[in-house]
């Protein structure tokens, strides 16, 4: 019985560190970004030993996956599936829209910082495309679905956190006028 509990315990105690380290990484992501985020500064931040975080993540790219996993787990991104029975293709970009910018909103600096990261720094750009790549696709897909190269070219764009935040943060438009503004955009597209 007491080897159990002991065994239980020490279990219990790995995964609290390894819980604190990957908060202490995310934290630091989405502050400095990636890129400027040594190892030594997350085993200080989680308050552990460097060998103990290796002893938890091997690699960068391990640490890397439990961030990303962890920041998604936390606040998933839009699925784009719940949009495909939306006729209307306007009404289906409008929702779309709102809920991707409603996650922008909501992921803003650790967005920036790991996206700024992504166009320099080639593991933060590996998990970008794992984590990010998928769902932006199938945006693409959904919300583009009719339209014209054109259209999707400009789609692209306000698809782009940088579009969002050119919009909302620079801009001060709220969220419904940043989307509308998006909506038109594309609308105006058509003919081009």
């Amino acid at each position: 019985m007491t080897r159990t509990y002991t065994l239980r315990k020490r279990a219990e105690q790995q995964a609290e560190t390894r819980q604190r380290i990957v908060e202490a990484a995310v934290d630091l992501h989405g502050s400095i970004g990636p890129a400027l985020t040594s190892l030594s500064m997350i085993a200080e931040r989680a308050g552990v030993q460097r060998h103990t975080l290796y002893a938890h993540f091997p690699d960068e790219r391990s640490l890397y996956l439990a961030c990303s996993g962890l920041s998604l787990e936390r606040d998933p991104l839009p699925d784009a599936a719940a949009w495909r029975t939306i006729e209307d293709p306007r009404e289906r970009l409008r929702i779309g829209l709102r809920a991707i910018y409603g996650w922008y909103e909501r992921n803003a600096d650790l967005a920036a910082c790991v996206l700024r990261d992504a166009e320099y720094h080639p593991l933060t750009k590996e998990i970008v495309a794992l984590r990010y790549g998928p769902f932006m696709a199938a945006y693409g897909e959904v919300l583009g679905a009719g339209f014209s190269n054109t259209q999707n070219a400009v789609l692209r764009v306000a698809l782009n956190f940088f579009t969002w935040r050119t919009l909302m943060r620079e801009s001060g438009l709220e969220r419904e006028a940043a989307v509308g503004a998006m909506v038109r955009a594309i609308d105006g597209a058509k003919e081009a």
